[in-house]
């Protein structure tokens, strides 16, 4: 059968738009920002502290870097994240297209606010 699986408003798009994967790649660009963030923690957590003994001092040290990496990393992409998906919607009702150069144009000015500070 050629039936719709979902019933969609007059006018409706079957996809979605920029706007609305918006908030699905920030949301998860911090949890993988989050996730990274803390397994790169640990790593440091552990390389830092190898030479102590297993003891409440050692856990203490290794929670606290991935507690800290984690944040650190998933404020980052989140904020990357942010950056692009506004430069991508502003160009995208600027421009009044969807098509591969609003995510080339919304790529290279987030790098290059980015990399401004530097």
């Amino acid at each position: 059968q050629d039936t719709d699986e979902f019933i969609l408003p007059t006018g409706a798009n079957k996809t979605r738009g920029r706007f609305e994967l918006a908030f699905f790649t920030i949301g998860g660009c911090c949890m993988t920002g989050a996730a990274f963030g803390a397994l790169n923690g640990l790593r440091l957590g552990l390389k830092e502290t190898q030479s102590m003994a297993w003891s409440k001092p050692r856990n203490v040290q290794i929670l606290n870097m991935v507690t800290r990496q984690g944040a650190l990393w998933a404020n980052t992409l989140g904020s990357l994240a942010l950056l692009y998906s506004a430069f991508g919607v502003v160009i995208e009702k600027t421009r009044g297209a969807e098509d591969d150069l609003n995510t080339i144009a919304a790529g290279t000015l987030t790098g290059m606010l980015y990399k401004s500070t530097g």
